[in-house]
């Protein structure tokens, strides 16, 4: 960052990012000043741009220029566009060394495969749309009647959805959810889940009979039990021993190596890239130095920004990852639609441009560690590191993806804003501005603004992350919490036919 109120992230970059509003004849860098109005968080040329030049900021190519652009124009949507092959200029990171995060720990709930929840509730799973009703009944009685008694569990939570049947048995779309079902039932944040049917739909009880591996799972058929409020009397009768034996369990000090942490961004802007998404990079690499377990997402979104991961992995891992967006380029390709579709229209009104931009920000979430491995959409994450899960860049889906592949806590960045809350498993909001860190208090739980004042480095703000993470784990609760969001933030991801 400058005095001019321009931040230029690498020395060979076109354009540098306004961190307030320019008006003409503002400073950009010396020997340019701002020829019009250039809105903070967008960009503005550092110097000449031909048409048809790669437009380069994180010394990345982020598009290229559609028109010449003069120093100190803004730089945007028709300035600067995807050009498919541009992403593919670019010169690739390697992984650093990463610091010392001390004898980090926190107090967790050690459960009985050895995973460790951050949190302690109970969870009412519906196999199919047409228990969800029941599900959510069951939920709000028992939170209403059982819980007082039982001051130990956080909750009794209903996770619905509106899948289940009308579908075939076979096929990626029912894998993933029977996936994503199996992994959420014996997830280490719930003490016990008590799964609901309805009887006659294709995604049978029976088929998760062997869900999670030992943990407390009960299920039954709304069918067999004579209706929506015998179910509901029945649920109640078989959670509260559930209740009473989760309510005796107590949190024990463990290391911060049983963390699995979901990073997720959304509602990005021009600053994410700049400020929360690098800062919380800073909190992971403490993580992982630590032996714990970062799942970076949202396929979409590392679209022309792969390179910076590849290079940091085995072969074999690079290849995995790769295929995966080769995947995804057919799947978006057969509905006539294009991978630069992304960015949203609030991210392009928060500056960014083009999917390389958005990307480039996005997998700096990540740090800097190596690449252990790459799963598929909510499959079990069981390497130590920076794990790539395959999900779409939509947040409750990507999210849930994580959380069902064990997910303990979510970190989640945005500089527009964000409502979004995660149960059973708590989400942190990190904001790239400290405007929206003020005008939404109320939901944003750190302030990354501040590196843009230059009040506070990336590698402070990052430490500043990880003490919350493993403050958050040990009970505290996130704004989100606070509010009650979580009930309806269960979205698997739906491929397929419906029938």
């Amino acid at each position: 960052m400058n005095a001019t109120g321009v931040v230029v992230l690498a020395a060979d970059d076109d354009v540098g990012v306004a961190i307030r509003a320019l008006s003409p004849g503002d400073a950009v860098v010396p020997g340019v000043v701002a020829v019009e109005p250039i809105p903070a968080g967008h960009k503005v040329a550092l110097r000449a741009i031909a048409r048809g030049r790669p437009v380069m900021k994180y010394a990345q190519p982020i598009g290229e220029a559609l028109t010449d652009i003069a120093p100190g124009e803004h730089v945007h949507i028709d300035e600067l566009g995807f050009v498919p092959g541009t992403e593919r200029r670019v010169v690739a990171a390697t992984a650093r060394p990463l610091p010392d995060p001390g004898p980090a720990r926190f107090m967790g709930y050690r459960r009985a495969d050895g995973r460790v929840g951050t949190r302690n509730h109970i969870g009412i799973v519906a196999s199919v749309n047409c228990s969800v009703t029941v599900c959510r009944r069951i939920a709000e009685e028992a939170n209403r009647r059982l819980l007082p008694r039982y001051p130990g569990i956080d909750g009794f939570v209903p996770i619905v959805h509106g899948q289940g049947c009308g579908s075939s048995t076979a096929g990626e779309g029912p894998a993933i959810l029977r996936r994503t079902i199996a992994g959420y039932l014996g997830h280490p944040n719930f003490a016990a889940s008590l799964l609901i049917g309805l009887g006659c739909e294709v995604n049978q009880i029976v088929l998760y009979a062997n869900a999670g591996k030992g943990a407390n799972v009960t299920a039954f058929d709304i069918q067999d039990v004579g209706g929506s409020r015998s179910a509901v009397e029945k649920a109640l009768a078989l959670l509260e021993p559930m209740a009473e034996a989760a309510s005796r369990l107590v949190r024990e000090e463990v290391p911060a190596s049983e963390l699995v942490v979901g990073l997720q961004c959304g509602g990005s802007d021009g600053f994410s890239g700049i400020t929360a998404n690098p800062a919380l990079g800073a909190a992971m690499d403490r993580l992982v130095a630590a032996g714990g377990t970062a799942i970076l997402s949202e396929t979409p979104e590392i679209h022309g920004a792969e390179h910076l991961l590849t290079a940091r992995a085995e072969p074999e891992i690079a290849a995995k990852l790769t295929a995966r967006l080769d995947w995804w380029r057919d799947y978006v390709g057969a509905s006539g639609a294009s991978l630069d579709n992304n960015p949203s229209p609030g991210n392009k009104r928060g500056g960014l441009t083009t999917i390389l931009e958005k990307s480039l920000g996005a997998v700096a979430k990540g740090g800097r560690s190596r690449l252990v491995d790459v799963v598929r959409y909510a499959e079990r994450v069981t390497g130590r590191g920076l794990v790539f899960m395959d999900t779409p860049g939509y947040d409750p889906v990507s999210a849930t993806g994580q959380v069902a592949g064990g997910a303990n806590l979510i970190v989640f960045t945005t500089g527009r804003g964000s409502c979004f809350g995660c149960r059973p498993t708590p989400s942190i909001k990190v904001s790239s501005n400290s405007d929206l860190a003020t005008r939404m208090a109320e939901d944003i739980d750190l302030d990354a603004g501040r590196i843009l004042s230059g009040t506070a480095t990336v590698d402070a703000v990052g430490a500043e992350i990880f003490a919350r993470i493993l403050a958050v784990a040990s009970g505290e609760p996130t704004k989100s919490e606070a509010f009650g969001y979580g009930d309806d933030e269960f979205v698997p991801w739906h491929i397929g036919a419906v029938l």
